[in-house]
């Protein structure tokens, strides 16, 4: 299995920090935030990895992180996403490397207190399809919301509900089988004008292929002022990649 971090996007919810750099750049307390979905990603035993990432930034993450030697790697792989169209976008551009094998994605301003080798040995032995990593959390209308039957099976997934159907949110930690670049050619824009994640897990779950786990510890993205705080001070306190 590889690993993807998608680092991409304007940020503009963090403007004006972003009007001079990528927000993936920008400090968690004492790293810069995609330190921690490359350590996520490495913890689960994945040394394969590619950083997706845009704008006029795109140099300043080869500067920082190099061939990943302060994460243990060998090499770190780079690709360039134009604009913003996605996250299924961005995932699309790393097709041709990840050579029709399974994908780890993370998206860069996820920040976890756990360990994800859990769900990543889980995938591995449900041999094929998807599986997301969900968390409760107090704002789920902010994300990606599941929706379950009275069995605990998941029969949709909402992006940004006004109306949540559960208190459960779908982090940015996504686990796909090869057919996943053949589900984002059949995608079409959103009201967003971008190809959306949550479109790729229900076509996953319409075919009976979706499963899910409960991520351990806490959860935060970064992508807002008031998480990217949120996730320095956790940080501060607990730690990242801990448990």
């Amino acid at each position: 299995m590889k690993g993807v971090v998608l680092a991409g996007g304007l940020g503009t919810r963090l403007s004006p920090l972003t009007r001079v750099t990528n927000k993936h750049l920008l400090p968690v307390y004492d790293k810069p935030m995609i330190f921690y979905p490359i350590q996520t990603l490495v913890n689960a035993g994945i040394s394969e990895i590619m950083v997706v990432t845009g704008g006029g930034n795109a140099g300043d993450f080869l500067r920082l992180l190099g061939n990943g030697k302060d994460f243990g790697l060998k090499h770190l792989n780079y690709t360039y996403q134009e604009g913003e169209g996605g996250i299924a976008d961005a995932l699309r551009l790393t097709e041709f490397w990840a050579d029709q094998g399974s994908v780890c994605v993370v998206l860069g301003d996820n920040i976890i207190q756990g360990n994800i080798r859990g769900a990543v040995e889980a995938f591995q032995a449900q041999g094929g399809g998807a599986r997301i990593l969900l968390k409760e959390v107090p704002d789920p209308q902010r994300f990606g919301v599941p929706v379950f039957d009275s069995a605990g099976n998941i029969t949709a997934v909402v992006e940004k509900p006004k109306d949540p159907g559960s208190k459960y949110a779908v982090t940015g930690i996504y686990l796909y089988d090869a057919r996943v670049y053949d589900i984002i050619r059949t995608l079409k824009p959103s009201e967003r004008g971008e190809l959306e994640i949550t479109d790729v897990n229900n076509a996953y779950l319409n075919s009976g292929d979706l499963r899910y786990d409960i991520l351990e510890g806490w959860w935060t993205d970064a992508g807002t002022f008031e998480s990217l705080l949120r996730a320095s001070r956790l940080v501060a306190e607990t730690g990242a990649n801990q448990l």
